[in-house]
């Protein structure tokens, strides 16, 4: 059972319903009765309650409430002082009519909810038109205690209703030609009590039970024995509802029964009524029937169950009243109780309401009523959006209205038994408001933060809080308060919704002052986009632990890229150099931190070596190779610097051979040590190292190739032949040493050397072919020395020799012809003359294509011709001596450097043709020039096939050869 105070906290209905709470007199009685009380696994109630309010507190404060009828759009309220209110569903006041003297005692609008009727126990019934000024009015003499007004009394012009009373008649009034006239369907079985109209249906109860009557066929149709043992009508009135068409409810004293009506009338398909044969008699199921513990104060259908209106008696003597008479007693009597019950009476849910002055009243002082509107719909417990049914509990001074709880109802209870997960699994399935979230979600937080789930808090943050900025900021305070930030840092968003950089700042420092914490301070730093915190106040916070024990090196990574992105570049250097990055070097070419780097040899080197190199090698004009081999040679025992001195030395070699030429006799040892491969080609490389202290090194280390370069380079060739000889037994080094010295002297050293060794002495045959007689060794061999293979090396010798001297022939045969074909390349070449044109001349070549194939080099655009630096005439013709730029006409010149005007050169070689042909006596006639665009012709020219071509001649270099 719940009490209506804890239903109440939670429908949250608007304030203007009326005032939610219970009385002072309330309040003390559950203070008194709660101690006594076990706590019970509660269940969840089905309907949810409010007091109307509106004009109802004042209306019952110096009046009654006494009856109640519920329309679809209006409420009709009678009273104790004979008059009725009409009401909106919020309790305001629309309408009022004063029509009785006395106590009204029973209600009924039409289906249209435009008529009202109302009787009185001073023996009126009235029927008032709600919106126009229509009202009659009918005197029965006594009391009228029921009124049912025609289902259809608006659409029909026979203004139907059916009243009852005391005296014991069932008044049937309808209008005819000549006015009212009440037909009385049925009489002297005792006062009526109640009467409801559905369809062509009249049920009514007196002190015998309920009958039903058809106005159809204008005859009873059954009849319903009262139950046994209930109280008199007079002390609990019986309660019948149609639940629909054909089910009839009635609720009489502790007994409820559901009847089905059967009759001879079915709705057609257009909705109305319409008679099948008499063989369908009318007849009665009594589908449902039990008995209940209390008595039943009202009773309304519930989808498919039963909203029952019970009434506890009071206690006396520690056993409950429960007889066919109300207690006499006053002031003992219980809460009402609102009960949801299926047709056998299993209890679904029970309701105590506090209704105010409950203990005095009786179970006829309480009504309910109910408005299930048409079209209203219900499946599975849950009714249609605003087609809920609504149930209105009244008594004397208080009207209650009860209505069944939504999905927003059914979350907030489970928010206040503590079942938050499955109220946010409600709100996530779409029930309730999407608001509700907020709502759920910090409540549901709470709830974890009382438990210390701080990391399950934690995780449903991002789904609770959603893109809530401020909700955000106001949990990231609230878990920086309770010392839990940390576990809240990797859900907190960066972007929809952006917090304030406060926020971001506080968790950042949360993370910095936990050790546990450092490596997600790492991650979230990495992650984090820069622009929404400072830097500094992490900054701050980490450089205090410095110089503790809590510095790990996940926070000086955190603090050198906070560095970073504070452009303290240096600092974050020197961090990254320490902690071994191998990311130092591209850090260090992004910022362009070369100029840091000083002092940071051996880390770099250590590092990453052959970047450290490159590095070093690059910036060698900041970092001398002085500074770098210092800082090497300075370096404590935590690694071998002899090596990074090695590979920085070797590289800096092979970029500059001069660069490091001061470590060159450190740098020998170095390779001894290192790299003996690479010794040799330093050494023949490199000229500023000590002779003498690489040769004690090359000793020391058993390099001979390096002995025998050093003893050639300090004159002692023969030591050196003797080394190649005696240690290496290479004959072919051996020759090549001697050829490089040039000494015939060595030549007969190594002939000298090789005798008392027959092998030697022929492989000295093979190899030396082209650098010394092999005859003058033959000559030197004792008689009697058995040489290996002589007759084959023999052969061989001659073999090569003949070779060798075809080669020379045959490539000075090539010589010789390569020679001369590129002398007559360059006189055919040098017989050529440049056309130079203007620009006159050049538009008239582009109109006459037919011009093109003449072998003629234009210049564009030339204008004014500057070849004064090439011709001998001093930028003048040679003919007539004018400058070129005075007459802008084209121009030859010629290899020999002079130049002509064109039409200076023609006329000449006109003039002298003509000569010619007169008998003339001239020199032998003169060369003749070739003029061409630039291109040589690679093939041979003969003679005859130019002679028809156009010649030219340079007049100054033929006259003067002649």
């Amino acid at each position: 059972m719940r009490p209506l105070s804890a239903a109440l906290q939670m429908a949250p209905i608007p304030s203007e319903n009326g005032v939610i709470g219970d009385d002072e007199r309330e309040e003390e009685d559950e203070e008194e009765g709660g101690d006594d009380v076990e706590e019970e696994v509660e269940e969840e109630p089905r309907l949810k309650y409010q007091r109307m309010g509106g004009s109802i507190p004042v209306l019952l404060m110096n009046d009654a409430a006494s009856c109640i009828a519920v329309a679809e759009r209006m409420i009709a309220l009678g009273t104790h002082g004979g008059t009725v209110h009409i009401l909106d569903f919020l309790g305001n006041q629309i309408k009022e009519f004063h029509v009785h003297t006395a106590a009204v005692n029973d209600l009924s609008f039409d289906i249209e909810g435009e008529y009202v009727g109302s009787c009185s126990d001073d023996g009126s019934v009235v029927i008032n038109s709600l919106f126009t000024d229509e009202k009659m009015k009918f005197e029965y003499h006594r009391p009228m205690k029921a009124i049912a007004l025609d289902p259809d009394y608006v659409r029909k012009t026979s203004r139907r209703f059916v009243a009852g009373g005391l005296a014991g008649h069932l008044y049937y009034n309808t209008k005819k030609w000549f006015g009212y006239r009440d037909q009385v369907l049925h009489s002297g079985e005792g006062p009526i009590h109640a009467v409801k109209w559905r369809t062509s249906l009249i049920a009514w109860a007196n002190d015998a039970g309920v009958k039903v009557y058809d106005t159809a066929d204008d005859q009873r149709i059954t009849f319903i024995e009262r139950p046994r043992g209930s109280p008199h009508p007079e002390l609990l009135v019986p309660h019948l509802v149609w639940q629909d068409d054909t089910l009839l409810v009635i609720g009489w004293g502790s007994s409820v029964k559901i009847a089905s009506i059967r009759t001879n009338q079915h709705r057609a398909t257009d909705g109305a009524y319409k008679h099948v044969p008499m063989s369908y008699l009318n007849q009665v199921d009594i589908v449902a029937s039990f008995q209940t513990s209390h008595f039943i104060s009202g009773v309304a259908p519930f989808g498919d169950s039963l909203v029952v209106l019970a009434y506890i008696p009071g206690e006396e003597k520690g056993e409950k009243e429960f007889t066919s008479t109300i207690p006499s007693r006053q002031g003992n009597a219980q809460r009402p109780e609102v009960r949801i019950v299926t047709w056998s009476n299993d209890e679904i849910s029970t309701d105590a309401l506090p209704i105010h002055g409950f203990e005095h009243y009786k179970a006829k002082d309480y009504l309910l009523a109910h408005a299930p509107f048409s079209g209203s719909s219900y499946a599975g417990g849950h009714w249609t959006a605003g087609d809920e049914p609504l149930y209105y509990v009244v008594s004397p001074k208080d009207v209650v209205i009860a209505k069944p709880r939504d999905a927003e109802d059914h979350i907030a209870w489970l928010l206040q038994h503590g079942w938050h997960e499955k109220a946010l699994a409600a709100v996530e399935a779409g029930q309730g408001r999407s608001e509700l979230l907020d709502e759920v979600g910090s409540r549901y937080l709470d709830h974890l933060i009382v438990e210390r789930k701080y990391a399950e808090a934690a995780s449903l943050c991002p789904k609770l809080l959603q893109g809530s900025a401020s909700a955000w900021e106001r949990w990231v305070f609230h878990f920086a308060h309770l010392r839990q930030l940390p576990v809240l840092v990797p859900y907190i968003p960066t972007e929809n919704p952006k917090l304030r950089d406060t926020a971001y700042e506080v968790a950042l420092v949360a993370l910095a002052t936990n050790s546990s914490f450092h490596e997600g301070l790492l991650s979230t730093v990495k992650s984090w986009p820069h622009v929404i915190y400072s830097a500094l106040p992490v900054i701050a916070a980490i450089e205090t632990q410095l110089t503790t024990s809590s510095m790990t090196d996940a926070l000086k990574e955190a603090l050198a890229q906070l560095y970073v992105i504070d452009g303290q570049y240096e600092k974050a250097l020197l961090i990254y150099a320490d902690r071994m990055k191998p990311e130092v070097f591209d850090y260090i070419e992004k910022y362009n931190l070369h100029h840091s780097i000083r002092e940071k040899v051996l880390q770099l080197m250590m590092i990453d070596c052959k970047h450290g190199v490159l590095l070093l090698i690059q910036n060698k004009d900041l970092i001398t190779p002085s500074d770098v081999v210092s800082q090497l040679l300075n370096a404590s025992n935590k690694c071998d610097p002899r090596y990074f001195l090695h590979l920085y030395l070797h590289s800096l070699f092979e970029v500059n051979p001069n660069a490091g030429k001061d470590f060159h006799d450190m740098q020998v040892e170095l390779y001894a040590d290192f790299d003996p491969k690479m010794l040799l080609p330093f050494l023949r490389s490199s000229q500023h190292y000590t002779l003498e202290k690489a040769y004690e090194i090359c000793i020391g280390r058993d390099l001979l190739r390096e002995q025998v370069f050093i003893l050639g380079r300090m004159g002692n060739s023969k030591q050196a032949l003797a080394v190649i000889i005696n240690n290496l037994g290479d004959i072919e080094e051996a020759v090549e040493f001697v050829t490089m010295q040039n000494d015939d002297d060595l030549w007969e050293e190594l002939i000298k050397q090789c005798l008392h060794k027959p092998e030697m002495v022929g492989m000295l045959l093979e190899h030396t072919v082209g650098s010394l007689d092999p005859l003058y060794i033959v000559n030197m061999v004792p008689n009697g020395l058995e040489i290996p293979r002589l007759r084959d090396r023999l052969v061989k010798i001659i073999t090569d020799y003949r070779t060798e001297t075809s080669l020379r022939h045959g490539c000075n045969d090539i010589l010789k012809a390569d020679s001369v074909n590129l002398l007559v390349k360059y006189y055919k070449e040098a017989i050529h003359g440049i056309y130079l044109s203007s620009e006159e001349d050049e538009a008239r070549a582009k109109r006459n294509d037919s011009m093109a194939s003449q072998a003629y080099v234009r210049s564009s655009n030339v204008r004014t011709l500057e070849v004064k630096s090439k011709t001998k005439g001093g930028a003048r013709c040679c003919m007539c001596f004018d400058p070129f730029s005075i007459q802008n006409v084209s121009v030859i010149v010629f290899f020999c450097c002079h130049a002509y005007h064109m039409t200076c050169l023609m006329d000449s070689s006109y003039n002298v043709s003509g000569r010619k042909g007169s008998g003339a006596t001239y020199p032998e006639p003169v060369v003749e020039y070739e003029y061409e665009t630039g291109d040589v012709d690679d093939g041979d020219d003969d003679d005859g096939s130019q002679s028809d071509a156009h010649r030219m001649r340079c007049i100054l270099c033929t006259t003067a050869a002649g």
